[in-house]
């Protein structure tokens, strides 16, 4: 039977519903948003200076992208949401006329500004690109992201690493929570979404806690945070379930922030995730690494040089198109930027036509009898991947 949750001004639609028996709890979506409808599972390449690094957004329809992500934080720090929003706003300044989520800038306060400060108001905290001192509140997290006009926007929150103290956990738990209900008070903008997030770290009472009490508010989609750090894929696992199992009669998105690797990808939509964002995809292809079938491929290996063949066999990336191997190994050795372009198009097409796959199996209802396939195509997932930090 289709579940259909409608909310103002996004609605999700689960087409298909988890398998009876809970051993997979995948399920298929759709997520219409003002500017464009979102298959799920899905994928959302990380524009966090309102652009994905290297590309522009032909690659990234090229790529099979269907909604992006941009960051509060940097953008509240340079240009500025005001300035874009006098230039028409976020998608008129990017030219992207997709669906957008803007995160709340909370993970960027405490990963990476300078000498801040959290207090139950808000954040102070010196600007990583130039000292400068600036404060965000629930309400001017949110003001921002209704400046920058994007389709989602998320709720101001206290991320911790996972590996945190369990007093640290609970205090930044309840402090998220308190924080929710103040940007969801903040929040005015009618063509606007806005998702909350969960935290709790590791401790299966602390994410139960923070479940209940986020799935109690009125938000458009419930986000997963404080994941995708320095816990182990078992633990994550954990604290997963204790979401899902709570989540299961909630018919709003869930959103795992921050998870990018395609084997990891796999693992949270069998567990029942309907959205994800990294910087992984990009990141490791300007380390000059590229997904294939299996795992990755370096072009630092020496014997690439010599390889006339595309990075993968039938892949439809500019990358794959037109070049060899032994063209992209030779522009990184020269550092030309076109090799990032061309292997951060590989990657986002690879990871795009990944979840393509998972979709295509949910939709037919082959996903267990796919999964041994999914996974061989996905390779090992490693835990030194740097999945959550924007770039």
């Amino acid at each position: 039977m289709t579940a259909v949750a409608t909310a103002r001004p996004a609605s999700f639609e689960v087409l298909a519903a988890p398998q009876p028996d809970g051993r997979i709890r995948a399920r298929l979506g759709r997520l219409t948003l003002p500017h464009g409808v979102v298959e799920t599972p899905q994928f959302m390449p990380v524009g966090t200076n309102a652009a994905v690094k290297a590309l522009d957004p032909d690659d990234l329809e090229a790529a099979g992208a269907s909604i992006v992500l941009a960051n509060t934080y940097h953008l509240f720090l340079r240009p500025g949401h005001e300035r874009i929003a006098r230039l028409g706003g976020l998608h008129r300044f990017m030219a992207w006329d997709h669906p957008i989520l803007t995160d709340s800038g909370g993970f960027q306060v405490v990963s990476l500004a300078d000498s801040r400060v959290i207090d139950d108001d808000g954040a102070t905290f010196r600007s990583h690109i130039d000292g400068s001192t600036h404060r965000l509140t629930p309400e001017s997290a949110i003001a921002v992201q209704e400046a920058l006009g994007a389709d989602v926007a998320v709720a101001f929150d206290h991320p911790v690493y996972p590996s945190s103290r369990r007093a640290v956990v609970e205090d930044a738990t309840e402090r998220t929570h308190r924080w929710a209900e103040r940007s969801l008070r903040a929040h005015s903008r009618p063509d606007q979404a806005l998702f909350g997030v969960i935290q709790g770290g590791l401790e299966p009472d602390l994410r139960a806690r923070s479940t209940q009490f986020i799935a109690g508010l009125p938000f458009d989609g419930i986000n997963i945070g404080g994941l995708a750090g320095d816990e182990t894929p078992e633990q994550r696992r954990g604290a997963l379930d204790v979401v899902i199992d709570l989540l299961a009669d909630d018919p709003r998105p869930r959103y795992l922030m921050g998870l990018g690797s395609p084997a990891e990808l796999l693992d949270a939509v069998e567990q029942g995730i309907d959205l994800f964002d990294s910087v992984l995809p990009s990141r490791v292809a300007r380390t000059g690494q590229v997904w294939v079938p299996g795992g990755r491929l370096s072009f630092r290996n020496a014997e690439l040089l010599d390889d006339p063949r595309p990075i993968e066999e039938g892949c439809s990336c500019l990358a794959c198109r037109r070049f060899s191997r032994a063209y992209i190994a030779h522009l990184f050795r020269a550092r030309e930027l076109l090799a990032y372009r061309l292997a951060t198009c590989h990657n986002l097409t690879f990871t795009l036509d990944f979840m393509l796959r998972i979709r295509t199996a949910i939709a037919a209802g082959r996903l267990p009898e796919s999964l041994d396939e999914l996974r061989l195509r996905a390779g090992r997932s490693s835990l030194d991947e740097a999945t959550g930090e924007p770039e």
